[in-house]
C-alpha cells in the first residue's frame, strides 16, 4: 500500500511511475488527497472542541463551589453540546478513514522509473541469457510422457484422488522432488537465509498484508467455516512474521528462507500450455524473503537475481531473465524479474522463478518498522522470489537429461537422490 506521505509529497511522481503499468492514475491520486484532507481538517477541529469542552469542564466545580448553580448548568450543557459534536466528528472520520483505506487497497504499487513501460509479456525486456540448448535425441518426448513412461509423476491418479493439477509424485519421481527442495533449502542456508517452517493457512489479515487481498482473493483457495485462506506462496506466512513488529536497524537485512506446497486456483488456465507439470494447484516451492534497509533494497533485489541464477546454473539449465514490464509486474511489486528455463522437448520457455523488490507497499500493510540510528521509526523494504518453483524446473530436468538410456540427474542433486539416472 502506497503511504500517505509518499502520496502528500510525491503526488506527481506516483503518477509518472503508475503510468508505466498503463494507469492513469491522477483520479485515485488526488481523491486520496482530498480524503486524506478532509481527515486532518476532522481531526484538527476535534482536537479543538476537545480542549474547549475540557476548559468548561473545569469551570463547574468553581460554579458550584460558589453556588452559582445557573452558570454551572450552563456550563454542563455546553459541554454535553461540544462532546456530542465530537462524537458526530468521529463518526464522520471514521467513514472517510474507511473510504480512504478502501482505496488505497485499490491503488497498485509504483513501478521504479527503470521498469520498462508495457501491458503485458510482450512488452517484458529480455535482460541476458545463458546456456546452450539441449541436443535431444530423435525419439525425445515431453515431461508428461517421459513422467508416464518411467511411472515417476502420475496425472490420472492425481484427478482420481482430488482433481486435476494436483499430481501424484511415485518412487524416483518422489525422491527427485524431495532431492529438489533439500538441494534449494541447503543452498539458502549456505547463502545466510534461515529457514522457517510457517503454517499453510493464512487468516485474511495476513493475505492483506503482503498484497494477496484483496487483489486475488478469486485465485486463493478459502475455507469459509474457519475464514483461512491456504497459502498460494510461503512470501504471506513468512514475510507476515514481521506484521506489527518494530525492528532494530542493526538486526537488518532479515533473511529467511522457507519450503510450503502452495495452492492456487490458477482460474480459466487451460489449453497445451498448462499441461502436465506446466500448471499445477497444487505445487512445491522454496521461497527466500528478506526484509531490508530501504537504502539498501535495489542492490538486494539484483543480488536475488543472482542468487536463483546460481541455483539454475548447478542444475545446467539454460535458462533467460527478464525485467518485467508494468503491465506485467504484480500488484504488489515495485520492480520484478523473471526467470525462465528451456524447455528442450516443448520448445518454450518456462516461468520458474519470479524476484521482486516491494519497497514499502507490503511493509506499509504490515506496519513493519525499524528504529534508525537517530531514534525514529521508518518503514523497512521487503523482497521475496521463488528458488525455486519445483514444477517447471522438474519438467525440464525431464525433457532436457532425456537419453535413449533414461534420464540423467545432474551431479549437485545426486546426493540427495543418490541414483544418477532414471531408467
Amino acid at each position: 500500500m502506497l503511504t500517505l506521505t509518499d502520496i502528500r509529497v510525491n503526488s506527481e511522481e506516483l503518477i509518472q511511475r503508475l503510468e508505466i503499468r498503463g494507469i492513469d492514475a491522477k483520479g485515485f491520486i488526488h481523491q486520496a488527497l482530498n480524503l486524506d484532507s478532509e481527515a486532518r481538517k476532522l481531526r484538527s477541529g476535534m482536537e479543538s472542541l476537545k480542549a474547549e469542552s475540557n476548559a468548561i469542564a473545569k469551570t463547574v466545580g468553581g460554579f458550584m463551589k460558589n453556588k452559582d448553580f445557573e452558570k454551572a448548568e450552563e456550563a454542563k450543557k455546553s459541554t454535553a453540546e461540544l462532546k456530542r459534536k465530537v462524537k458526530s466528528a468521529e463518526d464522520a472520520l471514521a467513514s472517510i478513514e474507511e473510504k480512504l483505506q478502501v482505496l488505497l487497497y485499490e491503488i497498485p504499487n509504483a513501478p521504479q522509473l527503470d521498469v520498462p513501460t508495457g501491458v503485458n509479456e510482450t512488452d517484458n525486456v529480455t535482460i541476458l541469457e545463458w546456456g546452450d540448448k539441449p541436443m535431444l535425441h530423435k525419439d525425445a518426448k515431453p515431461h508428461w510422457e517421459l513422467a508416464a513412461d518411467y511411472d515417476i509423476v502420475d496425472f490420472e491418479l492425481g484427478v482420481k484422488i482430488t482433481g486435476a493439477g494436483f499430481p501424484v509424485y511415485k518412487g524416483a519421481g518422489a525422491r527427485l522432488q524431495r532431492a529438489l527442495i533439500n538441494f534449494f533449502l541447503d543452498e539458502a542456508m549456505e547463502a545466510g537465509y534461515k529457514e522457517i517452517i510457517p503454517p499453510l493457512m493464512v487468516n485474511e489479515a495476513s493475505g492483506i498484508g503482503t498484497g494477496q487481498l484483496p487483489d486475488k482473493e478469486g485465485q486463493m483457495y478459502y475455507v469459509p467455516k474457519d475464514d483461512l485462506y491456504l497459502i498460494p506462496t510461503a512470501e504471506i506466512p513468512i514475510t507476515n512474521i514481521y506484521r506489527d513488529v518494530i525492528l532494530n536497524e542493526s538486526d537488518l537485512p532479515i533473511k529467511n528462507t522457507g519450503y510450503t506446497p502452495c495452492f492456487r486456483r490458477e482460474a480459466g488456465s487451460y489449453g497445451s500450455h498448462v499441461r502436465g507439470l506446466n500448471r499445477l494447484h497444487q505445487f512445491d516451492k522454496v521461497e527466500i524473503v528478506q526484509i531490508v534497509n530501504p537504502e539498501d533494497s535495489k542492490l538486494v533485489l539484483d543480488d536475488m537475481s543472482n542468487y536463483v541464477q546460481g541455483l539454475l546454473k548447478k542444475l545446467g539449465l539454460k535458462y533467460r531473465v527478464l525485467l518485467l514490464c508494468g503491465g506485467d509486474t504484480g500488484f504488489a511489486s515495485a520492480k520484478t524479474y523473471d526467470m525462465e528455463v528451456w524447455s528442450a522437448a516443448q520448445e518454450r520457455w518456462l516461468e520458474c522463478s519470479s524476484v521482486s523488490n516491494f519497497e514499502t507497499f507490503q511493509t506499509n500493510r504490515l506496519k513493519c518498522r525499524y528504529k534508525t540510528s537517530d531514534g525514529k521509526k521508518a518503514l523497512a523494504h521487503s523482497l521475496n522470489g521463488s528458488a525455486l518453483a519445483l514444477p517447471r524446473i522438474m519438467a525440464a530436468l525431464l525433457e532436457n537429461n532425456q537419453t535413449a538410456e533414461g534420464i540423467s540427474i545432474p551431479e549437485v542433486l545426486q546426493p540427495y537422490t543418490r541414483f544418477d539416472k532414471i531408467s
